[in-house]
């Protein structure tokens, strides 16, 4: 069964070449074959290596593969071959998974539209975000998530999209962007298989010093087995403040509904306050740049990449991709993109000497208190936080709110609009690129507090609609638990309650 669905696979990437989904189709089909040949052959003698043994994995290119380029779909990349694989990627290799191609992504993974130099095509007068390569037949993509860049995706094209919590899977072999924010993510058709690939790529690894070590992973488990008996009502908590007029009437009815069934199952919904959800927006975009300006520092056509050409007698010195015979600023000029100097010129300035106590330092602080509001309003103490804070009371309740302390999850949207169209984007890009920032506003408060959550599917009207569960860090059981129950939600298309 394996072999066949490698072999469509490995056609439809030829078949649709031209919409440059799959950036780098591994030069060797053969060894894909034949690993998933000996799949099948242990699944038919009942000795599988794992629950994933056989499936095809699809692999975000800046994730490094031994044997095939990492590029980034970047230009300063496009010749690099990496001395090693990632430690997800060995993980996968030895739970029998077969590595079916590298994706396209935005340059060093700076957008989630795949329209930064990285271009992903797509038929007419479609969404940018059309599965095309999605069915039984199709590799599971394993990406990162650094702002949304795994959960927005998923909304867009009616899958999940789970970012477990920060250190729970090693970051070894990924190319960074921004190290403190930088998560390896699973999308696929539904939870269970998301939750399959989860368990193979999760646990400590040494190579990387961000990961969490078997103490405390031990500790975060124990916690929760003694916090949380079985069966189990879930307090689900609405933030007020996600309650915003740019949400789309379509997003904003599939939210009210799945909430309304959720309740008519014996759970509870209680309103409550991030107050920093705002400007966590903000503070992310002068974070994630920072860090990336100073990840791709080395990026200098010396260490990696090409040279650029050098300057002619008639040269301009006033040319705006670099100045005159400075070889690094020629260089970074020609072969990084728009989105990519962008970025790294905010970050630069906001780590300046003159800039970096009102911007740097701030954005911080915003960052803390991202991660205070949460850990105020879930009923479960942050594992990390020794000894654990009691939970106080969250600042809103709805009427029918138990006495409780906190809640156990969020629900939300993921996205404030509908799949977008590339017509549209490219508009708003042209009349004002920090525009699409916005999107993030959902997303971005739980990568800066490294929680976890997952993007669930609903139903909406033909629509393509993402929901999100968010849990306390560590709880990542718990997201994927309550995102089975959304998944599983058969709502009426009917007028629902206000939130």
């Amino acid at each position: 069964m394996s072999v066949q669905q490698a072999k469509q696979c490995l056609k439809k990437q030829v078949e649709y070449s031209r919409l440059n989904a799959f950036v780098l189709p591994f030069t060797s089909p053969e060894s894909i074959l034949q690993r998933c040949q000996d799949a099948d052959e242990r699944q038919a003698n009942g000795t599988p290596l794992s629950p994933i043994d056989g499936k095809l994995i699809a692999i975000k290119d800046n994730i490094c593969t031994l044997h095939e380029r990492t590029t980034c779909a970047s230009a300063f990349l496009q010749r690099y071959r990496s001395p090693f694989s990632a430690t997800v990627v060995e993980k996968l290799n030895a739970a029998g998974a077969v590595i079916a191609g590298k994706t396209n992504l935005d340059e060093f993974g700076m957008g989630y539209h795949g329209q930064n130099l990285g271009k992903v095509g797509r038929p007419e007068e479609a969404p940018v975000a059309v599965p095309l390569l999605w069915g039984p037949t199709s590799a599971l993509p394993l990406g990162t998530d650094t702002g949304g860049s795994v959960r927005l995706p998923a909304a867009w094209t009616g899958t999940v999209g789970f970012k477990p919590s920060y250190g729970m899977v090693s970051r070894f072999g990924v190319v960074a962007y921004a190290n403190s924010l930088d998560t390896v993510g699973v999308m696929a058709p539904d939870i269970t298989t998301a939750k399959q690939v989860y368990d193979q790529i999760r646990g400590h690894d040494a190579l990387d010093p961000t990961s969490l070590r078997p103490p405390t992973l031990s500790r975060i488990h124990t916690h929760l087995q003694q916090s949380r008996p079985e069966p189990y009502q879930v307090r689900i908590g609405v933030p007020i403040e996600y309650l915003v007029s740019e949400l789309h009437p379509t997003i904003r009815t599939a939210w009210s509904l799945a909430l309304q069934s959720l309740r008519k199952q014996g759970h509870t919904i209680h309103h409550i306050s991030l107050p920093s959800t705002r400007s966590a927006l903000s503070a992310y975009y002068v974070i994630a740049p920072a860090e990336a300006s100073s990840n791709l520092a080395k990026y200098d056509g010396v260490r990696y990449g090409d040279k650029a050409s050098p300057p002619s007698s008639t040269d301009d010195n006033t040319d705006p991709r670099g100045k005159g015979n400075v070889l690094f600023s020629r260089t970074r000029g020609a072969q990084f993109g728009a989105e990519v100097q962008r970025r790294i010129l905010l970050g630069s300035y906001t780590l300046s000497s003159t800039a970096i106590d009102n911007y740097f330092i701030r954005a911080q602080k915003v960052r803390r208190l991202a991660q205070r509001d949460f850990n105020r309003v879930f009923a479960l103490p942050n594992p990390l936080l020794l000894p654990p804070p009691a939970p106080s009371p969250p600042p809103g309740t709805t009427s029918d709110d138990d006495g409780g302390t906190g809640v156990d999850v969020i629900i939300a949207p993921t996205s404030l609009r509908l799949a977008p169209v590339v017509a549209d984007l490219e508009r708003e890009k042209e009349e004002d690129p920090t525009r699409q920032f916005y999107e993030d506003l959902y997303t971005v408060p739980a990568s800066l507090a490294g929680l976890p959550a997952v993007s669930v599917p609903v139903e909406a009207g033909g629509e393509n609609v993402g929901l999100q569960v968010i849990g306390q860090f560590g709880d990542d059981e718990m997201v994927l638990r309550v995102g089975r129950k959304v998944e599983e939600l058969v709502t009426t298309w009917d007028e629902p309650e206000r939130l």
